[in-house]
């Protein structure tokens, strides 16, 4: 490798703190050429328009090499882009302009698997003794024919593919086309070292490593006993028994070389191993998504199921997460949107008659926590889910597959297409809505899929116009983040005792406290902050409490007793007063 780039190595060891991250879906973003695809050079395009919002990392999710199976994290050459998004050339010109601004650059790794079509496989399948064979997980048959064990994709279906030239099985936890790599063998992590070695030279800030706690698998491969829900094999390779060992060789090798960002998204973990991926003192990551969150309204776990949201189970989840990884020393990543998932607005509260009210509650809500927010692209204007009329607009492949699983589950054609209206990963991956124009100003072609029709009245154009918009409220919480310390270092508590309407919650530090109060309901909901928080609160100079945000006209003064309008949400700072 050439020698660091010394640009790239930041002072602050933690500069990412106090950062607010963007993730660009850059198929849906900004498409430049005409034809329906979102490309890179259409995120540069847009730069300044990210810039002015505030936020410090922009998140590009995959642009590499890919037959696009998954939508790019199907990777085929780790190290070239997708001509359907540009040439390196455009890459280069995009990191730059990014760090023209003061801005950083963030891009997926996804080294849990490859596509079938990488070079690497395509050796490895030629024969058993082949010296790439190594480099993916193939086990013979069982006695009677079939796959090893019983573990099954997360896509649907068995997760191990038949090779019939070698006669054995390979592993695919994801889509058929997506082989798991085998990071038993050292020579595909210093495949991967190469690979991040490579990127971080062309200017990259960060790196958000998908699915990476089930790159360690429990090397007997046993079938699942299903003893434990789901029964689909999980736990042999989720948080698997080198996992640490491995995050820990990259943060040695790369990582800290160039004091990277770096997220791990973590696939079915458990709190006690978030605190250890990013507490500081283990040396592996700096932070983690983690997603329990957004399975309250799965019925018993069940993904594609249907349930009213558990409020309750939001809250204590939120706040077990909060405390939890706050006394562990870990850091989190916080959302309530991304890639693969539905929009929360959609999903969890209001997206018609109380449509600004809901999206500037989600945010104040979630900005208020401690941890690194993330605005999915098109967030900042509250996008929602667009109206699905018929199976053939939808492009994922897991809606897909699960639309014929649940027939042959015994579905109705229609409950199917409901489950997957409410589910579907492409809620959240239709174009980003820049204006009233055709196609929302995304592109002048046909877009590879369809626009939400009420983009004439939800899109970037309009709310730039208005100072009372969701854009506005959400430049607003970022800027908060970076001047009210009490946002980054604060304690955390709830207040608000299973309030069934209610969730309300303080930060606190030597200095200053913090109370965050949102109303999740569509009607009024009254609240009154516990005896030992408010006295504490009066003692500290209650007179002082500024309200620093909130969703409404209305300013609304902190007491103790409080009455809010539906989805109403404020966020008040009270100074300790000086001794």
């Amino acid at each position: 490798m050439q020698s660091i780039n010394k640009a790239l190595i930041h002072q602050d060891t933690d500069w990412w703190r106090k950062s607010v991250v963007y993730q660009v879906y850059p198929k849906s973003f900004n498409d430049t050429t005409g034809n329906g695809t979102g490309d890179i050079r259409g995120l540069t395009q847009r730069l300044d328009y990210l810039y002015e919002l505030g936020v410090d990392i922009i998140w590009l999710q995959p642009v590499y090499v890919s037959p696009q199976r998954d939508n790019g994290y199907d990777v085929a050459d780790y190290c070239r882009i997708n001509p359907d998004f540009g040439t390196m050339k455009d890459f280069e010109e995009l990191s730059q302009e990014i760090q023209a601004r003061g801005m950083h650059l963030m891009i997926d790794i996804v080294v849990n698997h490859s596509s079938t079509e990488h070079v690497w496989f395509q050796e490895a399948r030629q024969s058993r003794d082949n010296p790439y064979r190594d480099y993916y997980i193939w086990h013979d048959p069982a006695p009677d024919g079939g796959p090893p064990n019983n573990w099954k994709s997360k896509f649907g279906g068995p997760a191990w593919q038949y090779d019939q030239t070698t006669d054995q099985y390979f592993l695919t936890l994801f889509d058929k086309t997506q082989a798991d790599l085998n990071w038993e063998n050292p020579k595909v992590r210093q495949e991967v070292v190469k690979l991040l070695e490579f990127w971080a030279e062309k200017g990259v800030s960060g790196f958000r490593l998908d699915v990476i706690n089930l790159i360690s698998k429990d090397q007997r491969f046993l079938s699942d006993d299903r003893s434990t829900a789901p029964g689909d094999g999980r736990k042999y390779y989720t948080d698997g028994p080198r996992v640490h060992e491995y995050i820990h060789e990259l943060y040695e090798k790369v990582f800290q070389k160039y004091n990277n960002v770096t997220v791990g998204e973590m696939s079915s973990t458990s709190l006690e191993h978030c605190i250890r991926y990013s507490n500081p003192e283990k040396k592996e990551l700096s932070m983690t998504f983690n997603f329990h969150h957004l399975k309250v309204d799965y019925p018993k776990g069940q993904k594609w199921e249907l349930m009213p949201y558990d409020f309750e189970m939001l809250k204590s989840l939120f706040s077990e997460w909060q405390m939890g990884m706050q006394q562990g020393g870990g850091w989190s990543a916080l959302f309530f949107n991304n890639h693969d998932q539905p929009r929360a607005i959609s999903r969890f509260l209001d997206d018609s008659v109380y449509h600004a009210e809901s999206a500037k509650l989600l945010a104040t809500t979630l900005h208020g926590l401690q941890g690194t927010p993330y605005i999915f692209q098109g967030e900042e204007i509250g996008m929602a889910n667009p109206k699905w009329s018929d199976i053939e607009e939808f492009r994922d492949v897991e809606s897909l597959n699960m639309y014929r699983i649940l027939q042959e589950q015994g579905k109705s054609a229609e409950e199917a297409l409901n489950m997957i209206r409410e589910r579907s990963r492409d809620n959240s991956r239709t174009p980003m809505q820049w204006d009233d124009s055709p196609n929302a100003g995304f592109t002048s072609g046909t877009p590879w899929i369809k626009i939400d029709e009420r983009y004439p009245q939800i899109n970037v154009q309009a709310q730039l116009k208005d100072p009372n918009s969701i854009y506005h409220h959400y430049q607003k919480l970022i800027r908060l983040r970076k001047t009210v310390q009490v946002i980054t270092d604060g304690n955390y508590q709830r207040l608000d005792e299973a309030h069934p309407q209610i969730y309300a919650y303080q930060r606190s530090n030597e200095k200053e406290t913090m109370i965050v109060i949102s109303n999740f309901s569509g009607q009024e909901a009254k609240f009154q902050i516990p005896d030992s928080c408010y006295l504490q609160l009066k003692d500290q100079a209650l007179v002082s409490a500024e309200l620093l945000i909130g969703n409404t006209e209305q300013a609304l003064e902190l007491k103790q007793s409080i009455t809010l309008s539906p989805y109403a949400s404020y966020m008040w700072l009270v100074h300790r007063r000086s001794l």
